[in-house]
């Protein structure tokens, strides 16, 4: 197998899903790695495992480069199952070592195995010391379980940052500055949006932990590892953690018999004429991740809907119910979409929104049937004014 040394002793041996397409409901059309690192000092640390299934495949790239009994420590960054699936197999293959962990890591771990191993609980500042490389640890609590940690190698000045700054792309090139960094900022924002985005108000409290620390490589457990573009991603997560927005409006729709669909398309109009990027997307062409990453920088958020049964679609019912678990801040949004012989769609639509956190501007657009000339120009003005009020915050 391929053997992948990021510094001299640290080795990736981690395993790539090439074929993973949904990840606990987010849509993963670049596949996703799951990923590990061993350390061979003066004491031999494994860093997190990978999703049960690929632990042959674990196994095997450790074999090529120590016995796997040879193990002293195994980091448990994070107890979720595509980091520590593979934890049983590697304690029966290397029953002497220790497993270190939070308290909470700890407790989920014993849960999850129903298990008990030689346990090493760390808590803020603790440091182990491997021989020429000490690792030290950093808590990083709900980003994005309890149990979170990041763990810097100081030596080699690497920081096994567990989910942040991570991305779901595979690639048969590990390093950042070997893909198109396009692509990578991308699903990094994607992951961001989908992932830790409900933990936005952490963000900056986890990021002053490591202001100061020499950062040459961030290794994260899914993705690319950063080498050339580290200042860029802590940029960008400093960013969304703040939730700073542009100039972009994005309009989320479903329809019926098209009358929404054709107010989607005039007030898109609207909000271009008026100066701001603007993306249009029909809720069952588009998987909800996809979504969230659009709406992760946007100042202004749309949703049309028709009314159904007397309320919003299911469909739209859907997307509200996956931004109320996001939480995304700093938004301006507003509701259209037409009714028949009664309305009920748009008052649904603000009170979902108001559950995410979202206040909507009251009225939104809603119109009878089958839009006019005059109507569909109305339209085109609510984009207009949509938009203004979007550059108008951005001041």
């Amino acid at each position: 197998m391929n053997t992948i040394e990021l510094a001299k002793g640290v080795y990736y041996v981690g395993a790539v899903d090439w074929n993973q397409r949904d990840f606990h409901g987010y849509y993963t059309p670049r596949g996703v790695t799951y990923n590990s690192y061993l350390i061979v000092d003066e004491k031999i640390c494994l860093i997190d495992t990978v999703k049960a299934p690929f632990t042959n495949e674990l196994l095997e790239r450790i074999r090529q480069i120590v016995d796997p009994a040879k193990i002293d420590y195994v980091v448990v960054n994070h107890v979720e199952p595509d980091h520590s699936g593979a934890l049983p197999a590697i304690m029966e293959h290397a029953p002497n070592a220790k497993v270190i962990l939070t308290a909470n890591g700890r407790t989920e771990t014993i849960k999850h195995y129903q298990r008990e191993y030689d346990f090493q609980v760390v808590k803020e500042g603790d440091i182990l010391s491997l021989g020429k490389n000490s690792l030290h640890f950093i808590p990083l609590p709900m980003l994005h379980w309890p149990d979170s940690m990041a763990s810097y190698l100081d030596g080699h000045q690497i920081l096994f940052s567990n989910d942040a700054f991570g991305q779901h792309i595979c690639t048969s090139s590990p390093f950042d500055d070997q893909n198109d960094i396009h692509d990578i900022l991308y699903e990094a924002a994607k992951y961001y949006a989908n992932i830790l985005m409900p933990y936005s108000k952490l963000v900056g409290r986890a990021l002053s932990k490591v202001e100061g620390i020499p950062v040459k490589q961030i290794a994260p457990s899914h993705g690319v590892v950063w080498r050339s573009h580290i200042n860029k991603i802590i940029e960008k997560y400093a960013a969304w953690g703040q939730g700073v927005t542009c100039d972009k409006v994005v309009v989320i729709y479903d329809a019926l018999w098209g009358s929404t669909e054709q107010m989607a398309r005039r007030i898109l109009d609207g909000v271009a004429a008026g100066g701001v990027q603007v993306k249009l997307f029909k809720i069952t062409n588009t998987p909800l991740s996809e979504l969230a990453v659009e709406i992760l920088e946007a100042r202004g958020l749309l949703f049309g809907s028709p009314t159904h049964n007397n309320g919003m679609m299911a469909t739209m019912g859907g997307v509200m119910t996956y931004l109320q678990g996001l939480r995304p801040i700093n938004k301006i949004a507003a509701t259209f979409g037409a009714f028949g012989w009664g309305g009920g769609a748009e008052q649904a639509m603000v009170e979902a929104l108001g559950k995410a956190g979202i206040k909507a501007e009251e009225p939104g657009f809603t119109l009878k049937w089958v839009p006019d000339e005059t109507e569909l120009d109305a339209c085109f003005s609510f984009g207009l004014d949509f938009a203004q009020k979007v550059l108008a915050a951005g001041k």
